[in-house]
């Protein structure tokens, strides 16, 4: 029987990958973004064109009707929802000492609220048995000048997906996060000097930057039947980075 799936912030990038590689698993996949409805629908096509089913879904993840829209928009198009991985986040950095708390406040809406809004609306629609699955990063580990709003978000996510894992006990639904490290995509090569990147791809003992493929595949390991005994976790795919 075919399964669903639900990648959040899928128009590129890492999420791109991961929508692209639970298709290939079989899921029909609801790819959703929030601007770019033009690369969402590249996503959608490319799925199709291999023999598989998808939609594009626009939500803002941090908007809690846009929110409960995705779901069942998906609900209504490809039928109940068995995973949900929630991709979709912003990088904005600057140091604490600026003081910059809108930008504070725009990060933590994107990556935190928008985790609490996607867990939320996950733990009421995914089926039993189900798998839940948020992208925090690895760069918590290090600690990093200016990344103080956006590793505060993450932090939460991670803290958000071990609650929510005992909160569904009885209904063999597994919640993880996945932490990446580095890895060359658009939002993290995006106003960095070519030193700076290859000063990052050194940092981890395999020398190099992960490639957004290396992120899809533990999606898909935790989503699929061999990762059912991992849960409440957080997995560090990162080359050691950290």
């Amino acid at each position: 029987m075919r399964k669903t799936a639900i990648v959040t912030g899928a128009s590129r990038g890492i999420g791109r990958e991961i929508a692209m590689r639970l298709a290939a698993d079989g899921f029909a996949v609801a790819v959703n973004y929030s601007g770019n409805a033009a690369k969402a629908e590249e996503v959608v096509k490319e799925i199709k064109a291999a023999g598989g089913d998808s939609i594009a879904a626009k939500a803002n993840v941090d908007d809690e009707q846009e929110v409960a829209r995705l779901f069942e928009h998906t609900e209504t198009s490809l039928g109940s929802i068995d995973v949900v991985v929630h991709n979709a986040g912003i990088m904005l950095l600057s140091p604490i000492i600026q003081n910059d708390a809108e930008q504070f406040d725009r990060v933590i809406s994107t990556n935190l609220r928008g985790t609490f809004l996607v867990f939320a609306r996950a733990a009421k629609h995914v089926v039993d048995g189900g798998r839940i699955i948020a992208l925090s990063s690895s760069v918590l580990a290090k600690s990093f000048p200016g990344y103080g709003a956006y590793i505060a978000s993450k932090a939460g996510v991670e803290g958000l997906a071990r609650v929510l894992a005992n909160e569904l006990r009885g209904r063999n639904i597994t919640v993880n996060a996945i932490a990446p490290g580095p890895v060359a995509t658009e939002l993290f090569l995006q106003d960095k000097s070519p030193e700076q990147i290859a000063q990052l791809s050194k940092v981890a003992p395999l020398e190099r930057l992960g490639e957004p493929i290396d992120i899809a595949r533990v999606v898909s390991f935790l989503a699929g039947p061999d990762g059912g005994w991992v849960n409440g976790q957080v997995l560090r795919a990162n080359g050691g980075f950290a």
